[in-house]
Parts: C-alpha cells; structure tokens; sequence
C-alpha cells in the first residue's frame, strides 16, 4: 500500500505554499488507495512552539485533512536519529567541527580572496574547514572539554562506500534523476545541542514510516541527493519523489511563514473558504 507524509514545522503559521504540498498529499494518497500520515518536525526547540502546532492540526482539519494517528513528533524520538548517527560513526564517516558559524564566515573570506568558492545548491558555501584532518587525541580533548560542534559526513569517505545513486521522480524532471551528493560537501548531520539534522532525521522517519512516496516543494530537490547517499549507507529503502511547483509571492520569492498576507490562518479570518484556497494555489 502506498503511504505519503505531510511533514511541516511548528516554528509558525501554515501558509499557501503548506495547503499545496498537504493537498497534493492528500490527493495522490486518495487516488491510489493509500494511506497518509502526518509528522511534526520539530527537531528545533529554540522555534518550536506547541501553540504552532496546534494551529497546524486547526488548519488542516479546516481544508478537509484527515491523517492517521498517532502523530509522529520528532521530539519524541531522539534515540531513533542516535542509533542511525552511531552507525555512521562506527564506519568512520563522521567527524565533529568545532568552527563557529562566525568562523568559518571567516574561513569562507579568506578562500574566496583567492578566488570562487564552491557553494551548495541552496547558495550556503561548502564548509571550508579541516577538522576531518584532527589527530583522534586532539578530538577527544576537545569533546571532553566540552567544546561546541557540529558533526560532518565526511562526503568523500561516504561516496567511496556507494556506487552511483539515483532516485524515481514523478514531478519535476520526471524519471531516473542522477543524485550529486558531493555538491553538497560535508553536511551537517547533528549538534552538540541537537542529536541529529533534517537531513538524517527525515530518512529515518521516512523509512520507519514506511513512507512510500515523499511530495514535497521543489525547492528541496536536490537535497533528495543527500537523503539518498543516507538511505544507501544506512541500508534504508529509497521512496519515488515528486517535487512540486511553488507557490510565490508578487516578486516571484517562494512563501515565507512570515508572509501573514498568505497565512492560512489569517485568509480563514478573512472570510475565504478551503475551496477559495484550492483555487489560489491552482488545485
């Protein structure tokens, strides 16, 4: 049986560009017969406010939502996302930085005086760092001290363990899309502060779920590449992808859940029915 997800954020008000993804969801799962869940992502307590979240449950139950409970939180299922990141450790794949952001701004500076620095496919720079070079005994000082860090896949380690990787597309470029990976550098999978990202946390929820197909905005399209170099060395199953269209404000900027001119909420209270927001976002 086929299963999507619906998977936003509690860190503000659903907006136009939420009602298209959780509608196309609900759609293609009434269409082939299957189910629909939904999950809270939220990993970020610093912006995640229960408030939010009830707001999220009242706006699509006002679209005509229904979902399968239990609600999945991500709060609720650290050693989930601790027992994937310690399986990467264990095969060398992980190293800790210990750069602030403000450092390594400045690390960025300096390369690029020297000429371009590559950048990721949402513009970030790669990190430019060499903490995969610290000797073991420096590391484990400065874990012991304490010391703030961000874990890194080593990209290179990572890609040399998988063969080419591929993922099924039915929405954007549909077909076989060849994954890139490495254009994302070493990413980030979890902080001293938080035990994993939204990029290992989301492949293993997926697969847990047994989330079969992943509608979602293109413009996390490319992140499907890091997602499927994470399944292939986690030995998780790889669902079809469809990236869908944004929806965008006047000066053509993907919706912000700052934007309240588009916050579902606040069209609700202007009178507008759920049909009215179909029609605003081409359904």
């Amino acid at each position: 049986m086929t299963v999507f997800r619906f998977a936003p954020s509690p860190n503000g008000h659903l907006h136009l560009g939420h009602a298209l993804s959780a509608l196309l969801n609900h759609e293609m799962a009434r269409a082939s017969g299957g189910r629909l869940i939904l999950r809270i992502e939220d990993i970020d307590a610093t912006r995640c406010r229960p408030e939010y979240e009830a707001a999220i449950l009242e706006d699509l139950a006002w679209l005509g939502l229904a979902w399968e409970e239990p609600v999945r939180r991500q709060s609720e299922h650290l050693d989930d996302y601790r027992a994937a990141l310690a399986r990467l450790e264990r095969r060398g794949l992980v190293y800790p930085g210990f750069e602030s952001r403000a450092e390594i701004a400045r690390l960025v500076a300096a390369r690029e005086a020297a000429g371009p620095w590559p950048r990721d496919p949402d513009g970030a720079p790669l990190y430019p760092g060499a903490a995969r070079e610290l000797a073991p005994e420096v590391r484990a000082r400065r874990l012991a001290a304490g010391e703030p860090y961000a874990l890194r896949l080593d990209m290179a380690a990572a890609l040399a363990r998988v063969g080419p990787l591929a993922w099924e597309e039915t929405g954007l470029q549909a077909g076989r899309v060849a994954a890139a990976p490495e254009a994302w550098g070493d990413v980030v999978l979890a902080r001293k502060e938080t035990p994993t990202s939204y990029h290992l946390a989301v492949v293993v929820d997926d697969a847990l779920q047994g989330v079969s197909h992943v509608v979602r905005g293109e413009d996390l399209f490319w992140s499907t590449s890091v997602h499927r170099l994470l399944q292939a060395l986690l030995g998780l199953p790889a669902p079809v992808y469809h990236h869908h269209r944004l929806i965008r404000d006047a000066d053509g900027r993907k919706l912000a859940k700052s934007t309240r001119a588009t916050a579902l909420r606040e069209l609700r209270a202007q009178g507008l029915t759920p049909e009215d927001v179909r029609r605003m976002v081409g359904l």
